[in-house]
């Protein structure tokens, strides 16, 4: 039996994960195109670092932290700065909870601030464990600890508040 050829291997993975990695990288920084940008970097650097990578079968986290880490140099560059495009028009995914549902929780994930939001993301959404996500992010874990804590509690207010018959009277 022959193995795969790197490119295979490499085009079976990316076929796999694909959407799954897309919709990480939505979820760090909000908008879909940015999101394809921060996923098609990530697949570079990733078939080139490839039989490194997959010899430690470390693929899906190394893309992880490359989109991560892409996104951070990103927001400090000056040009993205600026609010451009066409705000909530992307299209969204057909899949798993209604639209109303899933607007509410990436509406109030993109309220949190930055570094809890990350955070989140990475302990309650992708499952990574403290340690995994301090990691990633190359902060302490005593840091990962606060922003998920702070994140959380941010969210269920945030979303406790937008449930019918919850909020402000009028």
């Amino acid at each position: 039996m022959t193995r795969p050829s790197r490119d295979e291997a490499y085009t079976a993975f990316v076929a796999a994960r694909r959407t799954h990695l897309r919709r990480i990288a939505y979820a760090v920084c909000g908008d879909w195109h940015q999101a394809d940008d921060l996923l098609q970097t990530a697949l570079v650097k990733l078939y080139v670092a490839w039989p490194r990578i997959r010899r430690d079968g470390r693929e899906e986290a190394y893309v992880r932290q490359i989109i991560v880490r892409a996104h951070i140099d990103e927001t400090r560059r000056p040009h993205r700065r600026e609010s451009v495009g066409l705000g909530d028009r992307d299209p969204a995914a057909s899949t798993g909870p209604s639209y109303e549902d899933r607007s509410a929780l990436f509406d109030a994930l993109q309220a949190l601030p930055l570094q809890q939001r990350k955070v989140v993301v990475l302990r309650h959404w992708l499952g990574l464990s403290v340690r995994e996500a301090a990691a990633e992010l190359a902060i302490s874990e005593g840091t990962v600890k606060s922003h998920s804590s702070r994140g959380l509690a941010a969210l269920e207010t945030v979303l406790a508040d937008s449930e019918p018959g919850r909020g402000t009277r009028g």
